[in-house]
């Protein structure tokens, strides 16, 4: 079975085309739909400031990034967790452009020759549910899902939390998941001949048959309409 990888970035601004950057990526493994325990997540350093709505949303200063790696030196490692797997992204579009960009950066082919396919999960999200909000948060809370930490945008809590929203969101496929993990019914047993059974046939005593009647009157009395079940 194709492995799942729910990914998510943070990035320094909205437009990698006037040269923000990834500043945060990371993704979780479902195996069967299940969380597999496996995520990758790591920092970088952009080399430029963050927007400061961006900075406001991730809460990533200039500070603290100053020290992590460039993304040269971490797309390796990611590139190897998400070979191969189906990767779901929440607004596949945003975060496909920024790895791109950053892909081309470095002379490779782009986000889609590198994994075995990409999902949109806002894409399902909008045709379940048309003309709603369907952001993460709006999600979280039609689903019930407990996002209470996410005080700050952070792409390790909101991948782990789109991986349970994508569970609910695609919750049909389950009855697949469970027949193919479930017990397999045993065909092998002989069948059983069952015509010699004979059912016994119970009756009501003359004491319930007038508890029976005594209940239809009472509710002959309660309708405006009278009963349906007497003969006109």
């Amino acid at each position: 079975m194709t492995r799942q990888i729910i990914l998510d970035t943070e990035t320094t601004g909205l437009n990698p085309a006037a040269g923000d950057r990834i500043i945060e990526v990371a993704a979780v493994e479902l195996l069967k739909r299940r969380p597999s325990g496996s995520h990758f997540q790591r920092y970088v350093n952009p080399q430029r400031s963050s927007h400061p709505d961006a900075l406001r949303v991730h809460g990533l200063t200039d500070e603290f990034l100053s020290d992590k790696p460039l993304f040269g030196q971490i797309v390796g490692d990611l590139l190897d967790f998400v070979r191969d797997a189906e990767v779901i992204i929440h607004n596949a579009a945003f975060d496909v452009a920024f790895l791109d960009a950053e892909l081309e950066r470095l002379g490779l082919p782009p986000f889609s020759q590198q994994c075995a396919s990409i999902t949109d999960s806002l894409t399902i999200a909008r045709e379940q549910f048309p003309g709603k909000f369907n952001s993460l948060d709006a999600l979280c809370k039609r689903f019930g899902v407990d996002n209470t930490r996410r005080t700050l945008h952070g792409a390790l809590l909101d991948a782990e939390l789109l991986a349970e929203v994508y569970v609910w969101l695609t919750r049909g496929q389950d009855s697949l998941v469970i027949e193919l993990d479930g017990p397999q019914e045993d065909t092998s047993a002989e069948p059983v001949d069952l015509r010699g059974i004979e059912l016994p046939l119970i009756f009501a005593d003359a004491a319930e048959v007038q508890a029976h009647e005594g209940i239809l009157q009472a509710l002959e009395k309660a309708s405006a309409k009278g009963s349906v079940w007497k003969p006109g």
